[in-house]
């Protein structure tokens, strides 16, 4: 399940890298951050 949340959270910071291409803004950028570290320690220690 934790591998599900972790990939799940990933494919989102992917889809919020594309959002930020389209707008720039710094918030975009750190929330991109912190999911792509979430999201890849739920992925590979779950």
């Amino acid at each position: 399940m934790r591998r599900l949340i972790g990939y799940t959270v990933m494919c989102f910071s992917l889809g919020m890298l594309f959002m930020l291409v389209l707008g720039k803004t710094w918030i975009g950028l750190l929330l991109i951050a912190i999911f792509i570290i979430v999201g890849y320690n739920l992925f590979s220690c779950g």
